[in-house]
C-alpha cells in the first residue's frame, strides 16, 4: 500500500520520479512505441494489438485491441504503470482500471513536441533516463531542423483521407493534422466541428485541395479521383500521395519520417508554382 501512494503522489506531482517501475502495460500501438523510446521496453509486460515496432514489441503478451481492454489479464499481470490513449482506449475501461488502483499514464499530444515531452515524463520511471532524454534530445534537434530545411510561408490546401468508404478526413487540432501544418499545410476541412468528419465527394470538389494525401490503407488506389480529373486541381497536376500510415498516424518518434515525407512533398507543389 506504501508503494501504491508514493507512486500516487510521483504521477500528480510530475516533478520528480522515487523509483523506476517495473512492470509497464501499453494499451496503443503509439504508446508501445514511446515507451521503447522511454527506455521502458524491458519493462512491458501487456501491449495492444498491431504494437509492431520495434520487433521486440511483437513478442509481448496483446492485453487490448481498439474495441476493447482485458481487464482480467491486466489485473492477474499487476503492472505498476499503465499507458494508455485517452482519444482511443474505451473510457468506462481506463475508470475500471483506476478505480482497481492502477497508476494510468495518458499519452496525449496536440502538438509535435509533445511526443519529445511524454518520452522525457515515461524516461523518469526508467532503469536508465538517459535513454528517454536522449531520444528526446534527438527528436527535437531533428524537427528543428526541419523547420530549418523546410521553413515557408506558401500555405498548401490539401485534404486527408482516412478512409475510403465511408470518406473520413481530420480535422484541425486532432492528430495528425499537426504535421501537415508544421509543413505549411492548410486543411481544407480544418473548421469542421467534429475531429473525424465524414465528408462526401461533392464537398471535397467545392474545397478544390492542391493535394490529396491518403494513407496505404484508407484507399485500394486512387482510381476514385479520377473520374473528376478536370475538377480538383490534385487531380489535375499529380498531386496525390499515399503516405506511410504508421508514420503518420502514430506519434512517435517515427513521426519525423512522416514530416519528411508530407514537407517534401508540398516542396514538390511549391517548386511547380
Amino acid at each position: 500500500m506504501f508503494r501504491f501512494l508514493a507512486l500516487c503522489i510521483v504521477f500528480c506531482s510530475f516533478s520528480t520520479f522515487a523509483k523506476s517501475v517495473e512492470r509497464v502495460v501499453s494499451l496503443a500501438p503509439h504508446a508501445t512505441e514511446i515507451t521503447f523510446a522511454a527506455g521502458l521496453g524491458e519493462q512491458l509486460v501487456g501491449v495492444s494489438s498491431h504494437s509492431d515496432y520495434p520487433e521486440e514489441a511483437k513478442n509481448i503478451e496483446l492485453v487490448a485491441d481498439y474495441q476493447s481492454i482485458n481487464l482480467e489479464r491486466i489485473i492477474t499481470l499487476q503492472p505498476d504503470l499503465i499507458i494508455a490513449w485517452p482519444g482511443g482506449n474505451p473510457a468506462k475501461e481506463l475508470e475500471k482500471l483506476e478505480q482497481f488502483g492502477f497508476e494510468i499514464f495518458y499519452s496525449k499530444v496536440s502538438e509535435l513536441d509533445d511526443i519529445a515531452k511524454n518520452i522525457l515524463t515515461l524516461s523518469k520511471l526508467s532503469p536508465d533516463p538517459s535513454i528517454g532524454q536522449n531520444n528526446a534530445k534527438m527528436f527535437r534537434d531533428t524537427l528543428s531542423e526541419l523547420n530549418e530545411k523546410y521553413q515557408t510561408h506558401v500555405p498548401i490546401s490539401y485534404f486527408y483521407q482516412l478512409s475510403e468508404s465511408p470518406i473520413i478526413t481530420v480535422a484541425k487540432g486532432n492528430w495528425p493534422s499537426e504535421v501537415f501544418e508544421f509543413c505549411g499545410g492548410r486543411n481544407v476541412f480544418e473548421d469542421s466541428l467534429t475531429p473525424y468528419p465524414q465528408v462526401g465527394i461533392e464537398q471535397v470538389l467545392i474545397a478544390q485541395p492542391d493535394v490529396i494525401f491518403s494513407s496505404e490503407h484508407a484507399m485500394r488506389d486512387g482510381s476514385m479521383w479520377l473520374n473528376w480529373k478536370d475538377q480538383l486541381p490534385a487531380v489535375q497536376n499529380g498531386h496525390m500521395w499515399s503516405l506511410t500510415s504508421d508514420w503518420l498516424n502514430r506519434p512517435t518518434i517515427r513521426t519525423l519520417k512522416a514530416v519528411e515525407q508530407v514537407c517534401q512533398h508540398f516542396e514538390t507543389v511549391r517548386q511547380k508554382r
